[in-house]
């Protein structure tokens, strides 16, 4: 027995954190090949602060369900559901449609954008579009994955995959970076992190961090990396900066390395720029195939994904300030029971 209406935030491009609304909307009916999904948990990325700010035109309706990562159990199944059935603990993927292969080069039905998002407590969702959640896991770690966690995945298995003793630099403390972090170490991998707080790179130790160093101090980060490391010694960087950074990125390289190129938080794009001399990959999330790799190995591993600190629905606004605020380790999530 579900009930008669739920909680739901609707966003409008452009308006920014103070255009979100909390609504009661009436609970929907799946129809043939959907699954009703009452939300437990969602969390936040950096593109949910960018498409309400309008600095990312054109991937979002005008008035949308913001957030692209959630978790949690289906309530109901339409007409010909056979992948998930009632009682199911179940995540959506990030892209709907992108089940498999290499992304097709269009654009997809994006959760909390050009598709309604997980900032719900209920959601009608295609049933090829969900994957199955242990009971290892819990809710709130489940929903760090569709979009940070399947991203730092990518960029640690779809081109070049991480082989034990690769060192790994990631920038940064959220999301990506921290499950990069995690991710690599359970791969056998060494791992570099900057950061400009002393708290949060000591939080990254206490993951397995192998170095640490603060750029804040150290502006020239990359030559406190060699010092350390020796001359060309990073496999893979999992680059959420963006091109600002990458001469820097690209000097720490080694033979047969990677730049994964994900992230826009101090410029744009790296991938934007071409190197004949670099080998570089653009990340763009990843497929339900990839997710369900993902979240067995998670599994297997025995990795806790980090949320740092949890908003009621009702306080979202908040979560998105906290958000731009940068004050975070790992994940800003909501609660949506």
């Amino acid at each position: 027995m579900t009930e008669a209406s739920g909680k739901a935030v609707f966003a409008h491009e452009g308006a920014g954190i103070a255009g979100l609304e909390l609504r009661h909307i009436p609970t929907p009916t799946p129809g043939p090949g959907e699954a009703l999904v009452r939300i437990h948990a969602a969390t936040l990325n950096y593109r949910d602060g960018a498409l309400a700010a309008g600095a990312l035109p054109g991937l979002a309706m005008p008035e949308y369900v913001p957030l692209s990562c959630g978790a949690g159990v289906v309530m109901a199944v339409g007409e010909g559901v056979t992948r998930v059935k009632i009682g199911d603990r179940v995540s959506p993927i990030f892209d709907l449609d992108w089940l498999t292969g290499p992304p097709s080069g269009l654009v997809g039905r994006m959760l909390g954008g050009s598709a309604d998002g997980t900032a719900r407590q209920y959601a009608l969702f295609p049933d090829k579009s969900l994957v199955h959640l242990p009971p290892e896991m819990g809710d709130l770690e489940a929903a760090t994955l569709p979009c940070a966690g399947i991203t730092a995945w990518s960029a640690l298995t779809a081109y070049r995959p991480t082989q034990p003793g690769d060192w790994v630099l990631a920038h940064g403390t959220g999301g990506v970076s921290i499950a990069a972090l995690q991710l690599a170490k359970a791969m056998g991998a060494k791992v570099v992190i900057t950061s400009s707080s002393d708290a949060k790179l000591a939080r990254a130790a206490s993951l397995g961090a192998d170095l640490t160093v603060n750029y804040r101090k150290h502006p020239d980060w990359a030559a406190v990396i060699t010092g350390e490391l020796g001359a060309r010694p990073i496999a893979n960087v999992v680059d959420t900066v963006g091109l600002t950074q990458f001469d820097e990125n690209a000097a720490l390289l080694g033979e047969g390395g990677q730049l994964s190129a994900i992230g826009m938080l101090g410029s744009d794009f790296s991938w934007s720029r071409q190197d004949p001399g670099v080998a570089l990959a653009p990340i763009s999330v990843g497929n339900r195939e990839a997710h369900e790799a993902m979240i067995a190995f998670i599994t297997r591993h025995g990795i806790r994904p980090v949320v740092d600190v949890v908003y009621d629905l009702e306080r979202i606004q908040d979560a998105y300030r906290h958000l731009a605020s940068g004050m975070f380790f790992g994940k800003v999530a909501v609660n949506l029971w």
